[in-house]
């Protein structure tokens, strides 16, 4: 139709009338591609964490449970999705690497709107046999997955907060007692049933041994009896 339409005017318009069809399916074309690619472009992966450096001032012992500082993770993009707090270490740092088994995270993974935070619990626990000395790692908060990438497999954004410890040396009885008593710290207060329980079983233990005791010394002959043939 528009061929047909060209041949019917004079030269001189012809070249107007094409200049003005190129422009029009231009503008036809992208406006197509803008609603297409609009929510992919306006689409922003963000994650921010509220502390940016934790440092222990006192040096950790072996066997010993942390409660460290909690972890705020924000959502700063404008898309929804799960994320996660994890360990990572920086390539060539000159402190020692903690164990990404050392730490425990609640929750281990969380769902964020745009805006929304989450604190994290992080709770360190250290083996009986640590190596002694400075440690550093990142405690990195990033998203896993997102509305319009439920994968994740294509998500590079992340954000981190810096974590410095040092372990004092210490002899593995002593790992064994600050476990134990870490511990008792954590569970605090137990439970009266527990306590009543272990009152009862020492008692118990204590009364077994005193009436074996008192048999014993019934049993035992006397010094001053004497055999019947040296009557």
């Amino acid at each position: 139709m528009f061929q047909h339409n060209l041949r019917l005017l004079p030269p001189g318009d012809k070249v107007e009338a094409m200049k003005s069809y190129l422009l029009f399916s231009f503008v036809v074309l992208f406006s197509f591609l803008s609603l297409i690619f609009t929510p992919l472009i306006q689409a922003r992966i963000g994650v921010g964490v509220g502390t940016g450096k934790i440092q222990l001032d006192e040096s950790l012992k072996p066997g010993t449970l942390y409660q460290l500082p909690s972890v705020t993770v924000v959502n700063t993009g404008d898309e929804g999705g799960e994320y996660i707090l994890d360990v990572t270490y920086h390539e060539q740092q000159p402190a020692m690497r903690p164990d990404r088994a050392w730490f425990t995270f609640q929750p281990a993974n969380f769902n964020l709107e745009p805006g929304e935070a989450k604190i994290v619990e992080v709770m360190l626990t250290l083996p009986i046999k640590t190596v002694p000395g400075d440690y550093f790692a990142y405690l990195e908060a990033r998203p896993t997955a997102t509305v319009n990438n439920p994968e994740g497999a294509t998500i590079g954004v992340a954000a981190a907060s810096k974590l410095y410890f040092t372990v004092a040396p210490a002899s593995v009885l002593q790992g064994l007692y600050y476990r134990g008593l870490s511990l008792w710290n954590q569970y605090q207060p137990w439970p009266p049933i527990i306590i009543g329980a272990a009152g009862i079983l020492v008692l118990l233990r204590l009364a077994r041994n005193f009436i074996s005791l008192n048999v014993s010394l019934k049993q035992k002959p006397s010094v001053t009896d004497k055999p019947d043939n040296e009557k």
